[in-house]
């Protein structure tokens, strides 16, 4: 059973009011949680890492609820994306764990949530910043919700450890006008359209 022991939580919640244009109704809304945990593989090579996916899972349900917590609760979150940052004794594989955990966390806890989740990994330094890249629970060809959310931890991940990261929005970018795929015709049936 691998342990990945928990060394801190960070929250980052962004209210976008304008981009330069006009200031809408109501402010968009971004936020991620960032979970600095022990790497029990690193510096070394394990064959067999799928089992500890399950071990990941209770992370990820609670980063997801502390998430929304922050977020002012799960009204309005129509956007989701997952990454990790795995620190240098460990392999790029190892945030690849996060898949299951952090996906199926985020879609148990938001309810109807047909669309895959985005993710990115990379192996980095301490303070190493990645770009979570966020897309529709619903639909993912919602032109409007393409974006991503630059996050870090100043002193994670050491070498042992990995940031695995949450991220969740509410609302499009803040002056969406590409067209496409509008959230008003979502049928949320195959995760696409």
């Amino acid at each position: 059973m691998a342990d990945f022991i928990l060394r801190k939580l960070v929250v980052q919640i962004e209210e976008i009011h304008h981009d330069g244009g006009p200031a809408p109704a109501q402010p968009r809304l971004r936020g991620a949680v960032l979970a600095v945990v022990k790497n029990p593989f690193a510096g070394r090579y394990e064959p067999e890492l799928q089992g500890a996916m399950e071990n990941l899972k209770p992370l990820g349900l609670q980063m997801t609820d502390h998430l929304i917590r922050a977020m002012g609760g799960r009204d309005g979150i129509d956007a989701y994306g997952k990454g990790a940052i795995v620190g240098a004794a460990g392999e790029l594989e190892h945030g690849a764990l996060w898949h299951v955990p952090g996906g199926y966390a985020m879609r148990e806890r938001l309810g109807e949530s047909r669309a895959i989740v985005p993710s990115s990994k990379k192996l980095g330094p301490m303070g190493a910043s990645i770009d979570i890249p966020i897309g529709h629970i619903n639909a993912a060809y919602v032109r409007g919700h393409f974006d991503a959310m630059s996050v870090a931890v100043p002193d994670g991940p050491k070498p042992d450890e990995i940031v695995f990261v949450l991220v969740m929005a509410k609302g499009p970018r803040i002056h969406s006008r590409m067209g496409g795929l509008e959230v008003a015709q979502v049928k949320g049936e195959d995760g696409l359209r």
